[in-house]
């Protein structure tokens, strides 16, 4: 057996157990290895033989003794068969579809076997695993006090047990592998922070003695990949910083006359983010840096005054022309909206604005009228980005199509887009020599351990600070009989001249009762109900505010129309959007001053901030109404953290500690594993492996299977 060898040719498979294998994604002897338990069960006891009785979950002590294989009466399925001796009485033991246990070991070996009592008086698949030494007479072991009864626990599906992987586990440990085991991580930072060898930590994780045996090797695999992914960080950077970048240096006087234009006061947070870009600009290498703020606080402008230093920098050895900036932002909609607050912005210059999407084109200013965009062909807006005429470029994902080209591009934005990583910014460089300044910006709350993880590669700046005289939002959990109550508050804020957003799970019912019996019905409506769009906008529009303008908004809606369901609401000619989560990132209506999210348990609590900071975008007092299908203690104590913590960063921090980070908006969008997830808690080991990682990426030459490892590895970034 070798470690890359395909587990169907190691392991005699039946169809359903190779479905499963694919579904979890475990090909090779490899992946089987680091398929960890996710928990451990110590459930069973030790029994003598004479005592054990039908049904009952037992540990046996005793000698395994005439082990063959052969083939069921019925279905000729492939069996494995033995005879276990306690002193006390014997039990004749059966694995069906895992004949290999046969050849695992030799007549009269000392076992321990685990499993429950059938009704005819036998063992029928039960895990069974070698030991030292046992007491025969007894039946009891001779180890002390140990745990003995740790059974692992591991993901599974449909076909599939976690029986099978344990046995597989001891077929795969009794071979020559672990010998050959190659240790991934030095070995004095192994003795730096008492962490087990890569082969140990295998053994103690699959089949632990004891629970501080699995709790080691947990540790030392979560620092291994916390450690990998910042090494592979590290490179990044150095990288990107061998690369030449177009120094930009402006005055602090320019940068405040540009400033003194915005109709509000900036925070001393922003000042000191454009203090901190400036200083990056000045450097002559690539700024890489991660602009992370509170739901309105200010990152647009800080953005907008990055971009006013570019374009007021005139390329190297040219006189003519401006650098250009790519901004890149998740929809069409708040692409659109980015577009329009830039020629606020900038209209008092002679800078021209464009705007590219899947669905058209725009430029500022219009020949006809200057104080207007117009539309513009596609291939007019490339030929005018390609030769320079226009250095500020918004657009979605259309920004790095190959059609696209930009001249002395020295700035890429991207706006609550985390999934672009160091291949789609290269897209947007003009060469391979050369590299435009990164300004990576979100809302979503980031827990600090985890932004010195994924981003280990960027400079952190942080927005902690909401522009002066914005009020707190007033969030409550709407419980059934309040519904009247809050319904009243709502018709009151938009009677008083403002505005109102209801956000529901899903666009449209279900057909819960198509070929389905009237049980199949009630199961489908207790697991799939949820409000929709479709349903909640009629109740409204006819039951519940019939005075009032209530429309609808979703994502399988055509441009066209989202756009003009966003400009009458935008203009107050809509009092209710009914919408669904479309509306989560930067949608910004400063006179809309509630919300209500139906289905509130369907949403992790960084997307329920993010859509609760749709409507604290005035100083108006707001307010978000929370409604959850379920009332269970678990759920409600998560939604109050909504309102128990002070700001998104706080909120971030709360969820780590009250569910794990899984939820806060989803691990498996991050690439880090379970236990990689574990370590994000501990901010003592995530700075231990960045204080590692930089040492090792400088030095990575010397350790070449750390190399080797770095450069196989997939890019983790936050999406």
């Amino acid at each position: 057996m070798k470690i890359d060898s395909l587990i169907e040719e190691e392991f005699r498979l039946l169809e359903p157990q190779k479905k499963a294998l694919k579904r979890l994604k475990l090909e090779t002897v490899k992946d089987l290895l680091y398929h960890f338990p996710f928990r451990y069960d110590e459930n069973f006891s030790t029994t003598k033989i004479k005592d054990a009785k039908e049904k009952e979950s037992v540990t046996i002590y005793g000698e395994i003794k005439n082990l063959k294989t052969g083939k069921t009466f019925h279905n000729k399925k492939a069996v494995a068969t033995g005879t276990l001796d306690d002193g006390t009485g014997t039990l004749k033991i059966m694995w069906f579809s895992q004949p290999y246990i046969a050849k695992m070991f030799n007549e009269r070996d000392l076992v321990k076997v685990d499993g429950t009592i059938t009704s005819t008086g036998n063992l029928t698949n039960p895990k069974i695993e070698k030991v030292e030494e046992i007491d025969v007479q007894n039946s009891g072991p001779l180890f002390g006090e140990i745990d003995n009864s740790i059974y692992p626990v591991y993901p599974e599906s449909k076909g599939i047990t976690s029986n099978w992987f344990y046995h597989a586990m001891q077929k795969i440990f009794s071979s020559e592998i672990m010998e050959n085991i190659e240790e991934t991580i030095p070995e004095d930072i192994l003795e730096k922070y008492n962490l087990p060898s890569l082969k140990t930590s295998l053994i103690w994780i699959h089949t632990p003695q004891k629970i501080k045996d699995s709790e080691s090797a947990k540790k030392r695999f979560s620092f291994e990949e916390i450690l990998f992914i910042q090494i592979q960080k590290q490179l990044q950077r150095r990288e990107a910083q061998k690369l030449e970048s177009h120094e930009i240096d402006i005055s602090k006087t320019e940068i405040n006359k540009f400033i003194k234009r915005f109709p509000f006061k900036l925070t001393d947070s922003q000042n000191k983010a454009i203090d901190d870009i400036l200083d990056d600009f000045k450097k002559g290498l690539p700024m890489s840096r991660l602009l992370e703020g509170d739901v309105g606080s200010g990152k647009t402008a800080v953005a907008a005054t990055a971009v006013h230093m570019v374009t007021n920098t005139k390329p190297k050895d040219r006189e003519a022309g401006n650098l250009g900036t790519a901004y890149m932002v998740p929809t069409e909609i708040l692409a659109k909206q980015h577009f329009e607050n830039f020629i606020k912005y900038f209209e008092h210059t002679n800078i021209k604005i464009g705007l590219i999407t899947s669905s058209g084109c725009k430029k500022f200013p219009s020949k006809i009228d200057p104080t207007k965009p117009t539309d513009i062909s596609r291939a007019q807006l490339l030929k005018w980005v390609e030769n320079g005429e226009i250095p500020i470029l918004i657009g979605t994902h259309s920004l790095i199509q190959k059609s696209v080209k930009f001249k002395n591009l020295a700035l890429v934005i991207i706006d609550e887009q985390h999934r672009f990583g160091t291949e789609q910014r290269r897209k947007l460089a003009q060469k391979e020599d050369f590299a435009p300044h990164l300004l990576s910006m979100t809302a979503t709350p980031i827990p600090r351990t985890l932004a010195l993880t994924i981003y280990g590669d960027l400079d952190l700046t942080l927005l902690d600070e909401m522009p002066s005289g914005r009020k707190s939002i007033i969030t409550k959990i709407v419980l059934k009989n309040e519904r009247d109550e809050m319904y009243k508050k709502i018709g009151a804020e938009i009677k008083s001249g403002r505005q109102a957003y209801v956000i529901c799970p899903r666009i449209k019912e279900s057909d819960l009762t198509a070929g389905a019996s009237a049980e199949e019905v009630e199961t489908k409506r207790k697991t799939m109900y949820a409000k929709s769009v479709e349903s909640e906008t009629k109740i409204l529009q006819s039951k519940i505010f019939p005075d009032l303008k209530v429309e609808s908004l979703h994502g399988k809606m055509r441009p066209a129309e989202k756009d003009d369901v966003m400009k009458r609401f935008e203009d107050g000619e809509i009092n209710i959007l009914v919408s669904t989560s479309v509306i989560e990132v930067g949608v910004n209506v400063p006179n809309s001053t509630v919300i209500l999210i139906e289905g509130a348990e369907r949403f992790g609590l960084a997307q329920l901030h993010q859509l609760r900071g749709r409507v604290i975008r005035s100083n108006h007092q707001a307010y978000c109404f929370v409604s959850s299908e379920s009332s269970t203690k678990k759920t409600i104590k998560r939604l109050r953290a909504l309102n128990e913590a002070k700001n998104g960063f706080e909120l971030a921090e709360y969820d780590l500690e009250l569910r794990g980070t899984g939820e806060l908006s989803g691990n498996k969008q991050w690439g880090i594993s379970d236990l990689g997830m574990e370590a994000i808690k501990n901010i003592k080991m995530v700075e231990a492996a960045r204080k590692e990682s930089a040492f090792l990426a400088e030095n990575i030459n010397k350790y070449p299977k750390i190399k080797e490892i770095s450069e196989n590895q997939k890019d983790i970034h936050f999406e």
